[in-house]
């Protein structure tokens, strides 16, 4: 699992998982319903974006969001 604190290193970490399985951005913004400027803006670290638009590059990766250590058992 790769911690993400920044969105630039949200960035990085997508543009790397995007050339292991060896798509294109194009081919990734077309997977993933998005623009390419949004794929080119999200590998750049744009602090900015969509969450929805996020989450859907991650499952086109094949990847998930997990968030852990925050606390639990509390409601608003």
């Amino acid at each position: 699992m790769t911690s993400i604190r920044s969105p630039q290193q949200l960035g990085r970490a997508l543009r790397a998982a995007r050339k292991q399985i060896g798509l294109t951005q194009p081919q990734l913004a077309l997977a993933a319903g998005v623009g390419v400027r949004f794929i080119v803006e999200l590998e750049a670290g744009k602090p900015t974006l969509r969450l929805e638009s996020v989450l859907r590059v991650l499952h086109a990766l094949g990847g998930c969001l997990c968030i852990e250590g925050l606390v639990t058992g509390t409601e608003d």
